[in-house]
């Protein structure tokens, strides 16, 4: 098996290729930098350049690059940048492999929950249409870039990826110093939904799109359970042994966080429906063993 990724350096791309070396997997990773070793090769997306040669005969190309959501405020530059590093990218590959003599059986390219917006109390899964908002924009002609690669019968698949919890990135990393100094708390009143899933699960779910051909389009990365931030705070508070009194009145993460508040006090209430009637099993199935998973994966 050959697995060709993109984003390798990334919270979730890092944790795939560990998880591949592990099952002895030969991986090439795509990076915009000068190769260390053999197992990397140099593209440049922006400029549609990727050696066509490199991914020959690869069994899944697995893209999970792009600007991160969360690492800047979002000034009209970064959320061009937000979109243009997805599309980009995206249309890169899906240009290359509709050339292969030897197109991969399936392309997994990223995605996200954003896709339905704010869905409030509303549970919501695959059957659900776009939502509104700039991450359902960004969403929506993210997986639209892939359409070539669908238009030339090559199974694609777009894992809609929740919140992932790990300790090595993404929200838990930020929020978990805050919480060890018994400084968390509630954001805003608490009562919007997180979709969530495990470092863990995240890398076994991707594993499973790449093996089972029933699944393609989009598929749901969430844990079944989602929960409330105020849900999530008593958690991890319990979880870590801390107190967690604090609240963050939704007028500071305004100040704060700028447009990116709307996302941090939106409502993502997300089921993994397809991903279930597949036959997948969480190995962390709600939000104290998928904290408990996460202070260690």
């Amino acid at each position: 098996m050959k697995l060709v990724v993109t984003g390798s350096s990334g919270l979730i791309g890092s944790a795939l290729v560990r998880a591949a070396e592990k099952k002895n997997i030969e991986i090439v990773k795509l990076v915009r930098r000068k190769p260390k070793d053999k197992t990397e090769s140099q593209w440049d997306p922006t400029k549609g350049l990727v050696d066509l040669d490199v991914l020959e005969k690869a069994t899944a190309i697995v893209h999970l690059a792009g600007a991160g959501v969360g690492d800047h405020r979002w000034t009209k530059k970064y959320k061009n940048e937000i979109l243009s590093s997805r599309v980009k990218s995206t249309e890169t590959l899906a240009n290359a492999i509709v050339n292969l003599r030897t197109p991969p059986s399936v392309f997994v390219s990223g995605s996200a929950v954003g896709f339905y917006g704010d869905t409030g109390d509303t549970a919501v899964d695959e059957n659900a249409g776009l939502g509104e908002g700039f991450l359902s924009d960004v969403v929506f002609n993210w997986e639209y870039a892939a359409q070539r690669v669908r238009s030339n019968k090559i199974r694609v698949v777009h894992p809609r990826t929740g919140l992932v919890m790990s300790k090595r990135g993404g929200l838990l990393r930020k929020v978990l110093p805050l919480f060890y100094f018994g400084l968390g708390g509630k954001l805003g009143n608490g009562k919007q939904y997180w979709s969530y899933i495990s470092l863990e699960d995240e890398v076994r779910a991707i594993f499973h799109l790449i093996d089972d051909v029933r699944l393609s389009g989009g598929v749901n990365l969430t844990n079944p359970i989602p929960v409330t931030n105020a849900e999530f705070t008593k958690a991890l508070s319990s979880v870590l042994k801390r107190p967690a009194f604090f609240k963050v009145p939704a007028i500071a993460l305004r100040i704060a966080l700028g447009e990116f508040s709307i996302e941090a006090l939106g409502s993502s209430r997300v089921l993994p429906s397809k991903l279930l009637a597949s036959g997948f099993s969480f190995k962390q199935p709600d939000i104290l063993k998928t904290l408990n998973s996460a202070r260690k994966y």
